[in-house]
Parts: structure tokens; C-alpha cells; sequence
């Protein structure tokens, strides 16, 4: 791997994580706000969605970050990612939303080229080999 691709994957990685940290951040400092708006779209059992909301942008954000089980990593944020499209972005007759929907969906296409071509050199995945 030469010195752009290196730099690009840490870089892409960075730009990833960073939406879902910082998301995660917020939901962990108004935890009963969260779930009031997570419970107003009807979502089953906000409180577990909640919770998985807060390890996977955390937890799997972090992972991301750094490179560490990358792939995996970065899988479970696509998947909660479509999820979150389809469940908090689906009113298409609001442009607000359908551009959210369609961010989330532009986010999962970065992820899927991470799960693909993995974290790149400078990663804990990396220098595990």
C-alpha cells in the first residue's frame, strides 16, 4: 500500500467515525430525549433501540476509527445505518429528509468500500498481522 492509500483509508476512516461519534456523544448526554424521539416514530422498544443506537455509534464508531475488526465494524454501522434511513428518513415528500435519506444511504457506500477493502495500513487491524 503506497502513502495516498494509506492516507486516504486513515482519512476516509476518520471522516466515517467522526458522524456517528459525535452522534453517539449526544444521545449519551440526552439519553430521555433519544428515546421521546425515537418512541415518536413508533419504533418498537425505544429503549433497546436506544442501546443499540449508543454501542454501535460508540463502540463500533471507535472500532471504526481506530481500524480495529474494521470489517466488522464497519458492516454493522451499514446495516444500522440502512435501518436508520428507512425508519427516521422515510417521509420522501420532505426534501430535509429524503436528502437525510439519502446521506445515510451515500454513508453506507463508504462503508461497504471499508468492508471491502478493509482499514488500510495505519490500523490496529493492521498492525495485528
Amino acid at each position: 500500500m503506497n502513502v495516498l492509500q494509506s492516507a486516504a483509508s486513515v482519512t476516509g476512516r476518520i471522516l466515517l467515525s467522526h458522524i456517528f461519534i459525535i452522534s453517539g456523544l449526544s444521545k449519551a448526554a440526552n439519553p430521555a430525549g433519544t428515546i421521546g424521539y425515537i418512541q415518536s416514530v413508533g419504533a418498537p422498544m425505544p429503549e433497546v433501540a436506544y442501546a443499540i443506537a449508543l454501542f454501535v455509534e460508540l463502540v463500533l464508531g471507535i472500532a471504526l476509527l481506530v481500524g480495529y475488526q474494521t470489517r466488522l465494524a464497519s458492516a454493522g454501522i451499514a446495516v444500522f445505518t440502512v435501518a436508520t434511513a428507512f425508519m427516521f428518513h422515510n417521509n420522501m415528500a420532505d426534501q430535509i429528509q429524503q436528502i437525510m435519506f439519502l446521506k445515510n444511504l451515500t454513508i453506507v457506500g463508504g462503508l461497504l468500500m471499508v468492508v471491502a477493502f478493509g482499514p488500510g495500513a495505519l490500523s490496529v487491524d493492521h498492525r495485528r498481522r
